[in-house]
């Protein structure tokens, strides 16, 4: 399908940007770039949202809390993990894609701001977001949620980091987890698939170079042996997994291992809803206020983690 026209009407804006030498920039000038919210407008209006420092073992993680309106008295609750390449990304970049998610599936949103690569690489940042899981697994009364309906999600390398917690919790008796909820997640570092060739040029917002500069943040050379919960696509046994959706995007380099990822799930019997979005790219749940069409996707999601989370 050709791309959609809003968001071509974004990468012409993009395309007035200074292009950015991968070779040269640090993790702390990329995130002065990057770690601007998009303009959204007005935010979604919450019943609540309450910032919080999550109390976990020997450090205290910051984390939003988001209770949509006409959640009711104990509404369940969905862990949200950011993406930005386990190297970018913060609470306000991604506080309107929390708030619409919110709003779309009627789950309360508690989104974690783990720790960052390259200062704290692999698997420090996976290792915040399971604790956090747990932590908020045990903390249903001081949340006011019902933790016996629990998700994860995440986008782009939070979906990465939502199916490894999604692992985790399986492989260490875990907290329980009614659904994963994957938008254009990464799950392997292996650039010769076809939607690498055919999108990683760049033009399309994400490029094969860029995702091998995080790779490199946040676990250096290391082979998936080394580090099994990085590149999920070859953890071997992924039965007993809660049932997943996964999102991908027709113009993202991610899009052909995030399949992967969902066929391999279906394979070990793992109930999985699996779709391309049709003429979008890498990051567009995050574009909503200016790709409209990425609210249909949302939406969709919502509807995926309501019917999953209901009583």
């Amino acid at each position: 399908m050709a791309l959609n026209s809003q968001v071509e009407v974004f990468l012409q804006a993009m395309a007035n940007f200074p292009a950015l030498d991968l070779t040269m920039i640090t993790p702390a000038a990329m995130r002065l770039v990057n770690d601007n919210p998009l303009e959204a407008g007005p935010p979604i209006p919450m019943a609540q949202v309450r910032d919080l420092s999550l109390p976990l073992a020997g450090r205290a993680v910051a984390a939003r809390l988001y209770v949509p309106e006409g959640a009711g008295e104990l509404p369940p609750l969905t862990l949200f993990y950011h993406g930005g390449g386990w190297v970018l990304g913060s609470l306000e970049t991604h506080d309107a894609t929390a708030r619409a998610l919110a709003r779309a599936s009627g789950s309360a949103v508690l989104s974690v701001a783990y720790r960052l690569a390259p200062e704290q690489p692999y698997p420090v940042p996976l290792d915040d977001c399971y604790d956090a899981l747990c932590w908020a697994a045990g903390h249903g009364p001081e949340l006011g949620v019902d933790t016996s309906r629990l998700a994860v999600a995440g986008d782009s390398a939070g979906g990465n980091l939502a199916a490894a917690c999604a692992i985790r919790a399986r492989d260490s008796a875990g907290p329980p987890l009614r659904h994963q909820l994957l938008i254009y997640p990464v799950t392997d570092r292996d650039y010769s698939r076809a939607s690498y060739r055919d999108n990683g040029g760049g033009e399309y917002f994400l490029s094969a170079q860029m995702m091998d500069w995080f790779w490199n943040h946040y676990v250096g050379d290391a082979a998936a042996d080394a580090a099994p919960l990085a590149m999920v696509q070859q953890v071997t046994d992924l039965g007993g997994l809660p049932p997943a959706t996964v999102y991908t995007a027709e113009y993202d380099p991610l899009r052909d291992e995030g399949m992967a990822y969902a066929d391999k799930l279906a394979q070990f019997g793992v109930p999985v809803e699996a779709e391309i979005a049709p003429g979008m790219i890498h990051g567009f749940f995050s574009m909503f206020a200016l790709v409209p069409d990425a609210l249909l996707w949302i939406d969709k999601a919502g509807a995926r983690l309501k019917q999953a989370l209901s009583q």
